[in-house]
């Protein structure tokens, strides 16, 4: 409160806030906000714009270059006051960055669940990762642009088949921990060099493809933040590896083939663990 005090101070004295019926308000509309808005009631309690406005300046004074809020859609309307007391106070409006979401609709049993705040029936986001675990309700609201709609399916969250996207990706990092873990115990003294001309088959130049896509789509997801991008692609590489698995073998005997395909699965297994953990999703030795 002491903080939102001096701050509306500072833009007093500079011209940006008046006083009218008793209230103060801030000069919004010469930074193309549609009305004028309220700081300080008449009562002289501060409203919560007030302490926004000291909010988003300390952000500043403490050497950030660029500020992310994730709001609610339903708080569209508020974007441009917000941006006018960044302005107002020095700064640059687009170093403030502002991502919409939109609301989640729970299914289960195919039944959509009747939420209500104002009746307090509602599924709060501990309860959703009690029920579904940590990482199938983070990966699934990451899998959504956030602006769009979302409909989570509960069954399909909990499932164990390749339809659950999480499971899909984890199962096929435990795969590949498996797959290795049997070749130590098989071969345990191998030391023969790969040579990575061997890896001619289909399934090998598809997984090789699309490991070479993750550079760029983790600078995509970044620069545009938009986690989904990556968390697709990591789908996209368990898909190639899993019909990588189903269609040759790894523990050949060909020791130079044998290290080779080792090797390129080596590679996946990193990917999809840096990729995962980029989510803040488990990647699993075992399922």
């Amino acid at each position: 409160m002491e903080r939102a005090k001096t701050t509306i101070k500072s833009l007093q004295d500079s011209g940006h806030i008046y006083e009218k019926d008793g209230a103060l308000w801030f000069k919004t509309t010469d930074f193309n906000d549609e009305k004028d808005r309220v700081v300080v009631r008449d009562n002289g309690i501060h409203t919560y714009f007030a302490s926004d406005i000291a909010y988003h300046l300390e952000k500043f004074e403490r050497g950030y270059d660029k500020i992310i809020n994730i709001w609610g859609a339903d708080h569209h309307g508020y974007i441009a006051r917000v941006k006018a007391s960044v302005e107002a106070l020095g700064h640059k409006s687009e170093k403030l960055e502002i991502l919409l979401v939109q609301f989640a609709n729970l299914y289960r049993g195919g039944k959509k669940v009747q939420m209500s705040t104002r009746s307090g029936s509602f599924v709060t986001l501990k309860e959703l990762r009690h029920e579904v675990g940590n990482d199938a309700a983070r990966f699934f609201y990451v899998l959504r642009k956030s602006e769009q709609h979302m409909d989570f399916d509960l069954d399909l969250a909990k499932s164990k088949t390749n339809e659950n996207p999480v499971f899909y990706i984890q199962y096929a990092h435990a795969r590949i921990c498996s797959v290795l873990k049997q070749a130590d115990e098989k071969f345990p003294n191998n030391s023969t060099a790969p040579n990575l001309s061997l890896l001619d088959d289909k399934a090998e130049v598809a997984l090789v493809k699309e490991l070479n896509r993750y550079k760029d789509v983790l600078q995509t997801s970044a620069l545009n933040y938009e986690p989904h991008v990556l968390a697709y692609y990591l789908r996209d590489l368990s898909a190639s590896f899993h019909s990588y698995y189903n269609s040759c073998e790894f523990l050949v005997e060909d020791a130079q083939l044998r290290s080779s395909r080792l090797l390129l699965i080596k590679s996946a297994k990193q990917l999809l663990s840096n990729g995962l953990n980029l989510l803040g999703v488990s990647a699993p030795d075992s399922m």
